[in-house]
C-alpha cells in the first residue's frame, strides 16, 4: 500500500493531521494499535472531565440544602455507573473520529507501527510505503524508580480512570492537572487524599496565588495537601502501601490503600524503528526543526514526542501546522509562548502567558490586577465565591503579558484572552469593553481596571 502522508498515532495530534491532510489532498493513513483518539480521548482529557462532572454532581446534590432545595437519604456515589458512564463518553467521541475518517476517506489500519526504513512502515507482515510519515504516538505514565506502577497497589493514571470501589485512603504522587483532578475527584469520592508535590507549590506551573489559593480550597475539602515534600520509598503490604517522604520538618511516614502516580509522562518512542532510522532524540523526546521535521527527511514529529508542552490542545495545533507546511502553505507557526493551561479542579484552573514570578524574573516593570470572586454578584448567586483574576500588564504600554484565573468555569473564560493577549490587547482596552453583568468573565474588565488604579466594584 502506497500512501501520500501516513501517520502513526490517531491521538489529538494524529487523528487532525490526517484530517487536515486528507482535505489538503494527500492521500492519507492512520495506523492505531488501540482505539481511535488515543490517550487524551481514551485515558486523559475526556474520560477525566466525565468523571469530574459526577463529582461536581456529587458535591451539588450534597449541598443542595444551601440553595434552598430539599433532599431526602443519603447521597452516595456509585462508582461503577460513575466509571461506565466516563468510558461510555469516550466509546462515543472515539466513534465520532471514525466518522471524520470515513467522510474525508482517511484509511485506517490497525496495528503497531514500526519505521522500517525511510518511507517504509512496517505493520506485522504489512508494508506501508509512504514519502511522508508523522510520529504522533503520544506519550505514558511515568513509573517512579522508589514507586514502580504495579496496576494494583501503586497504579497509573488508567487504573485511577477505573475503579472497582472506592478507595478510604490514597496518597497521589504530583500535583501537576492529573494529580489534582484525581484528587479533587476521589476526595468527592469520599477517599481520604494526601497530595504529595516535590515542588515548593502544588501545581508547579502555575501562578503562585493561583496555587495557594487551590491549596487552601483543597484543604477546605479535607485534603492533606504536602508540597516540597520528595517520596523517597514505598513499601508495600496486603492492604496498604507505606511512603517514606522528606518534608521540609524531616522525614514523615504517609499511609494509603492505595498510591497514584502522577509524577508526568514519558513519550513513547520506544520500539518505533526511530534508533535504527537516524532520528536524533534525547531521552526519548525527538528533535524536530520548524515544520516539524526530524532529522531524517520525510519523518515527521509531532505531540507530546517532543519537549513541547505535553497537551492536547498543542498536538493539534502541531497537527496543523505540520501538514499545511508539508502542502507548501504560507501558515503561521505555534505560538509556544501564548499556549493556554486548564486544569479541571473546583475551583477551575487557566492560565496563558508569563506569570508574576516570570515577568519579574526577565526584569520587566509591569503593573498587575486582581479582582477576587468574592465581589462578584455572579459568583454570589451561583455560591461559587473561591477564587480570582489576575491579570499581568507592561507598566509603560499597558500591553497584557498573562492572565490567571482560579475559580468556576475559569478554562471556559480563558480563550478568549489567548486570542487578546496575541493582538498585544492593553489593560485601557479590556477596561472600556463592555462585559455583560453579571457574569464571571466581567471580573476581567475589573482586573483590568484596578491595574490602572480606577476599579469601581474593589
Amino acid at each position: 500500500m502506497v500512501f501520500d502522508i501516513v501517520i502513526i498515532g490517531s491521538g489529538p495530534g494524529g487523528y487532525v493531521a490526517a484530517v487536515r491532510a486528507a482535505q489538503l489532498g494527500f492521500k492519507t493513513a492512520v495506523i492505531e494499535r488501540a482505539q481511535l483518539g488515543g490517550i487524551c480521548l481514551n485515558w486523559g482529557c475526556i474520560p477525566t472531565k466525565a468523571l469530574l462532572k459526577s463529582a461536581d454532581a456529587l458535591n451539588t446534590a450534597r449541598y443542595a440544602e444551601s440553595y434552598g432545595i430539599k433532599t431526602a437519604g443519603n447521597i452516595d456515589p456509585d462508582i461503577q455507573q460513575i466509571v461506565a458512564r466516563s468510558r461510555a463518553v469516550s466509546a462515543q467521541m472515539s466513534k465520532g473520529i471514525e466518522y471524520l475518517f470515513k467522510k474525508h476517506n482517511v484509511t485506517l489500519i490497525p496495528g503497531r507501527g514500526k519505521i522500517a526504513a525511510p518511507g517504509v512502515v512496517a505493520v506485522g507482515e504489512d508494508r506501508i510505503e509512504s514519502s511522508r510519515i508523522i510520529i504522533a504516538t503520544g506519550a505514558r505514565s511515568n513509573s517512579l524508580p522508589m514507586a514502580p506502577i504495579d496496576g494494583k497497589k501503586i497504579i497509573g493514571y488508567r487504573q485511577a480512570l477505573m475503579p472497582e470501589k472506592i478507595p478510604a485512603t490514597m496518597a497521589i504522587i504530583g500535583s501537576g492537572a492529573i494529580g489534582s483532578e484525581m484528587a479533587y475527584f476521589y476526595t468527592s469520592m469520599g477517599t481520604k487524599v494526601t497530595l504529595i508535590e516535590y515542588m515548593e507549590q502544588i501545581v508547579p506551573t502555575e501562578d503562585e496565588e493561583v496555587a495557594a489559593q487551590l491549596s487552601r480550597s483543597f484543604r477546605k475539602l479535607g485534603m492533606k495537601v504536602m508540597p516540597g515534600a520528595n517520596v523517597v520509598s514505598a513499601e508495600k503490604h496486603s492492604d496498604r502501601v507505606m511512603l517514606n517522604v522528606q518534608t521540609r520538618k524531616g522525614a514523615e511516614a504517609v499511609e494509603a490503600e492505595v498510591v497514584l502516580s502522577a509524577a508526568g509522562v514519558i513519550p513513547n518512542t520506544n520500539d518505533l524503528g526511530l534508533e535504527e532510522t537516524g532520528v536524533k532524540m534525547d531521552r526519548g523526546y525527538i528533535f524536530v526543526d520548524d515544520c516539524y521535521m526530524t532529522s531524517v527527511p520525510g519523518i515527521y514529529a509531532i505531540g507530546d514526542v517532543l519537549r513541547t508542552p505535553a497537551l492536547a490542545h498543542v498536538a493539534s495545533a502541531e497537527a496543523l501546522s505540520c501538514v499545511e507546511q508539508i502542502a507548501g502553505l504560507n501558515v503561521s507557526r505555534v505560538n509556544y509562548a501564548s499556549i493556554p493551561g486548564c486544569i479541571y479542579t473546583a475551583p477551575e484552573i487557566a492560565s496563558v502567558g508569563l506569570r508574576e514570578r516570570d515577568a519579574r524574573a526577565k526584569g520587566l516593570d509591569i503593573k498587575i490586577g486582581k479582582f477576587p470572586f468574592t465581589a462578584s454578584g455572579k459568583a454570589a448567586a451561583a455560591g461559587e465565591r473561591d477564587g480570582f483574576i489576575k491579570l499581568i500588564f507592561l507598566a509603560d504600554s499597558g500591553e497584557l503579558l498573562g492572565a490567571h484565573m482560579i475559580g468556576a468555569h475559569a478554562t471556559e473564560m480563558i480563550g478568549g484572552l489567548v486570542a487578546l493577549l496575541n493582538k498585544k490587547v492593553t489593560a485601557r482596552d479590556l477596561m472600556h469593553s463592555v462585559f455583560p453583568h453579571p457574569t464571571m468573565s466581567e471580573g476581567i474588565m475589573e482586573a483590568a481596571a484596578m491595574a490602572l488604579g480606577q476599579a469601581v466594584n474593589i
